[in-house]
């Protein structure tokens, strides 16, 4: 069987350029059918090579089943076997690949590593239309995480060369070579790149709608670094005296705060690690958190600010920290005091050194308050005198922000140091043409978010959406996700 299988194989590369995970037009068997070739061979009875399809519309016979014998998942009725020779490239994405190559002479596959553009680079490489990640029957959320991840940061380079299954290899491939490497070489993905990317993942068994449903990042994300490419978790959380919990993304939970009428990432990171009891075992390389929101249409918060730095200091377990009071470093911590916003900020952790400690908690409205005692490293013991040791900071910067309405993703890139540097990114911006058209995903720069990071509480909260210039109230109004980095600990992971 296995020599049959090469054989077929080999006739096949001869005879088509059509392969596995190619989307395919096929007028002979219905105007309208369109789809994606899920397998090639050789079935009983005929001497011709078949192709198995996955169509786009409910308008197939199989599940990808023929005499009794599976070949391919699909949904039902979404599966047909015909020739290969009767398959057409789909000229929806066929347009596009032959004026892109005679224009620019771009490569579909670069292999080896292509370090991500910054700055007036990445402007020059990834701004304007036609660029980007273009979208695909349902594929903006993968098309968003991708883009995010990987257009103008190298954070999880290490998931792209990482020792994997054989069996997953080819999936890490396509990733690398057809994708990030793509991507940042040229500012161009085509469709049809992510539609065999959905494929595979599709054939592997973890999901028979990869290739037609929408999904949610943080399912794909979890799905590519966890069962696919097998990487560490990004985050390891302690709660309390219990075991260490692993994960790749971390969603808020918190109640309902009145008084935080437009918070700050910080505030919504600080306010569910204490309502958990959360802390983090050790500093990420990335850290994506997902917003306190419900479904994809109930949002907790209006708006909210990107911190563009993300203080984790006093986030950390066993940590120094420095008493909020003096700057000495801290001994003890008080939940109560945090929780108590007449009287403090309303943005960090309250922690005191001893003497700062028993004079906050003196009042008598703060007597039954209950500090608890912070474990610190032997280097760090508190020293009162006028040599203080330092508290070193830890903290992320952001690099991207997902947002969503209407059950549509689109992101926002940070490419350089500046507060105007964002780049905003759609893959389905504009169509080009009907139903037989394809969809221009468009790059365009917003440097008028900077001015809205520079507004106060008070000016964001009066600030109407509609009335923000540009595409500000995206970033601000729909924020789903932020992904945060430490290249210091991106060396290391």
């Amino acid at each position: 069987e296995k020599q049959i299988e090469m054989f077929d194989s080999k006739i096949k590369t001869l005879e088509s350029d059509l392969d596995v995970g190619h989307m395919v037009h096929i007028p002979t068997y219905h105007p309208k059918a369109t789809g994606v070739i899920r397998w090639i061979g050789m079935l009983p009875g005929r001497n011709v090579i078949s192709a198995g399809i996955e169509l786009d519309e409910d308008i197939g016979i199989s599940d990808g089943k023929l005499m009794n014998k599976k070949y391919f998942s699909c949904p039902p009725t979404r599966g047909i076997f015909v020739r290969l020779s009767s398959c057409l490239p789909d000229s929806r994405f066929k347009m596009h690949a032959e004026e892109l190559e005679e224009t620019d002479g771009v490569k579909v596959k670069l292999i080896g590593r292509v370090a991500p553009p910054t700055n007036t680079e990445a402007v020059k490489i990834l701004n304007g239309k036609m660029k980007g990640i273009q979208g695909h029957r349902n594929s903006c959320y993968m098309d968003c995480a991708l883009f995010s991840l990987f257009s103008c940061s190298s954070v999880l380079d290490s998931m792209l060369f990482h020792p994997t299954d054989q069996t997953d290899q080819d999936i890490q491939f396509t990733l690398r070579e057809e994708i990030v490497n793509p991507l940042r070489k040229h500012g161009y993905v085509d469709a049809k790149s992510i539609m065999k990317l959905r494929t595979q993942l599709t054939c592997r068994g973890h999901s028979l709608s990869y290739t037609t449903d929408e999904k949610d990042p943080e399912e794909f994300l979890n799905l590519i670094m966890h069962y696919i490419l097998g990487i560490e978790p990004l985050l390891k959380l302690q709660l309390a005296a219990q075991k260490v919990q692993e994960s790749y993304c971390y969603q808020i939970f918190m109640d309902k705060e009145e008084d935080l009428i437009v918070p700050t990432v910080q505030q919504l990171l600080e306010h569910s690690f204490v309502t958990g009891k959360l802390k983090l075992v050790e500093v990420p390389s990335c850290f994506i958190i997902q917003m306190p929101r419900f479904g994809k249409k109930y949002k907790m918060f209006g708006k909210i600010v990107p911190s563009l730095e993300l203080d984790i200091t006093d986030l950390l377990c066993d940590s120094p920290r420095e008493c909020l009071i003096c700057g000495d470093v801290a001994a003890q911590e008080c939940e109560a005091c945090f929780k108590d916003r007449k009287t403090f900020s309303i943005s960090g952790l309250k922690q005191y050194c001893e003497i700062c400690c028993n004079r906050v908690h003196s009042h008598h409205n703060r007597q039954d308050h209950v500090p608890q005692k912070l474990q610190l490293p032997k280097e760090f013991h508190c020293r009162y005198s006028e040599k203080k040791p330092m508290v070193p900071k830890e903290k992320l910067e952001l690099f991207a922000v997902l947002c969503i309405e209407t059950s549509h993703y689109v992101s926002f890139v940070k490419y350089g140091p500046e507060k105007e540097h964002w780049m905003f990114f759609d893959s389905m911006a504009d169509r080009h043409g009907d139903e037989d058209g394809y969809n221009v995903p468009t790059v365009i720069l917003c440097p008028e978010v900077a001015q809205y990071l520079d507004c106060s509480v008070e000016e964001l909260a009066s600030q109407r959406p509609r009335d923000m210039e540009g595409v500000a109230k995206r970033l601000f109004c729909d924020a789903y996700m932020y992904m945060y980095q430490s290249t210091k600990m991106a060396l290391y992971k």
